[in-house]
């Protein structure tokens, strides 16, 4: 199992310390999260920070973008060192010619779907992703509980990939733990993120070995 752990959980009064631990541990990625306040209801950070962040943080940039026309970021994004440019399938009217911008700019594409999308939409666009994101919680806020049908999705995702040859990766972000990671892991998840389960334990690095024993 890859886990990416979520920045939004860390401490940002000392943000140097806490991804100098990423740094140090087994973690695949750093996942961030950015919020724009009108496409969730709540605002996180922004290009400064992930300027910041990418200058200390020797594990990729999962970049999660919970933001209304997310196409007009691509080349910003990518100045930051981004690999992975994630973006909501519900954010992007046109979202081929998204997708297509960032692959031309040199990042691995995701869309990232909410709980109530179904995956039926991606139908038509999973060979040309790199990772599809599934929310496990309404996106906006750190710490809620997981949503039990996410798992559902995540089979027929899976189902999905294999029929059409796919090789997206599937990850899934909101309330990830041990337990709900193994059943993740059981029904078919590549990628695991997690906030509070890494950032608020006693042993950050042992909770991210958990998750990648999965």
């Amino acid at each position: 199992m890859k886990v990416s752990p979520s920045l939004l959980s860390a401490d940002f009064s000392n943000l140097a310390k806490d991804i100098e631990m990423i740094n140090r541990s087994e973690a695949d990625y750093l996942h961030l999260d950015v919020m724009d306040g009108v496409f969730v209801p709540n605002i996180s950070f922004g290009f400064p920070v992930i300027d910041s962040v990418a200058k200390i943080c020797k594990k990729p940039l999962d970049v999660h973008l919970m933001i209304v026309e997310p196409q007009k970021w691509v080349d910003r994004l990518k100045e930051c060192g981004a690999e992975i440019m994630n973006v909501h399938i519900e954010a992007c009217l046109h979202l081929d010619r998204t997708v297509n911008a960032i692959h031309e700019a040199g990042m691995k594409a995701g869309v990232t779907l909410n709980p109530a999308t179904p995956v039926s939409l991606l139908v038509d666009i999973i060979n040309q992703l790199d990772l599809v994101l599934l929310m496990s919680v309404n996106p906006g806020f750190g710490g809620q509980a997981f949503i039990h049908n996410t798992l559902k999705k995540v089979a027929e995702l899976k189902a999905l990939r294999d029929s059409s040859e796919s090789k997206a990766m599937i990850e899934v972000d909101g309330g990830v733990n041990e337990e709900t990671g193994r059943l993740l892991a059981e029904a078919g998840a590549d990628i695991l993120v997690a906030g509070n389960y890494v950032f608020k334990s006693q042993n950050p690095k042992e909770r991210i070995n958990i998750l990648k024993a999965l």
